[in-house]
C-alpha cells in the first residue's frame, strides 16, 4: 500500500500507510503531517512570564498557555514566525529571541515539530490576532508559572515544557 491522503488543511494533513519497520515487520499506520511550528516564553523588564489565557474550541477550556503558532506562510523561518505569533497573540515583539530546544510534540503518530525560544527584551508592536483564537495575556513570576504546572492548572504540555525549560536555562530556583 503507498501513502494515501486521508485529509487535508492549511496547517497539516493525515495519511495512512504501510510502513517496514526496521525490526523488518510491515504495519499499516494513520499519521499527521503537520507544518513545523513555534513557541516562546516571554519575559518582561522584571523577569515576569507573559503567559496567554487561550479558549481551546477541541478541549472546551480556556487554557493558561505560552505563545505559539504553526509556519504556515512560505519561506518563513523559525524565528520570523515567532516575531509574527508574538505580536499577535501578546501585542510584543523580541529583541532578543533565543532558541532553546527543538523537538517532536506527537512522534506516535504526527511530525510536528517544535521550535522553543526564550523572548525578552519586548517592545510593544501589536498586530491583529488570528479570527479564531480568543485571548488575553496574564503576568507572573517564574515560581508563579512554575506552581501553576505543579498544581495542574497549566494543562497544555507545550507550555510547561516551555515554562520548564525557560526556568531551566534562566536559572530560576523553584
Amino acid at each position: 500500500m503507498t501513502e494515501k491522503l486521508c485529509y487535508q488543511c492549511r496547517i497539516f494533513s493525515v495519511y495512512e500507510e504501510e510502513v517496514n519497520l526496521p525490526n523488518g515487520r510491515k504495519t499499516s499506520i494513520s499519521w499527521i503531517d503537520h507544518k513545523p511550528c513555534v513557541a516562546a516564553v516571554p519575559i518582561d523588564e522584571k523577569g515576569n512570564f507573559i503567559l496567554l489565557k487561550q479558549y481551546r474550541p477541541a478541549v472546551k477550556e480556556t487554557l493558561i498557555e505560552i505563545p505559539a503558532g504553526s509556519m504556515d506562510r512560505d519561506g518563513e523561518t523559525p524565528e520570523e514566525c515567532m516575531q509574527r505569533e508574538l505580536a499577535e497573540e501578546t501585542g510584543y515583539r523580541a529583541g532578543k529571541l533565543e532558541k532553546i530546544f527543538v523537538g517532536y510534540l506527537i512522534p506516535g503518530y504526527g511530525n510536528e515539530l517544535m521550535h522553543y525560544f526564550i523572548a525578552s527584551n519586548l517592545t510593544y508592536a501589536p498586530l491583529r490576532p488570528d479570527a479564531d483564537e480568543v485571548i488575553s495575556t496574564v503576568t507572573m513570576t517564574p515560581l508563579e508559572a512554575w506552581n501553576l504546572i505543579k498544581s495542574g492548572s497549566i494543562k497544555d504540555s507545550k507550555s510547561a515544557l516551555g515554562i520548564a525549560l525557560a526556568i531551566h536555562h534562566l536559572g530560576v530556583k523553584v
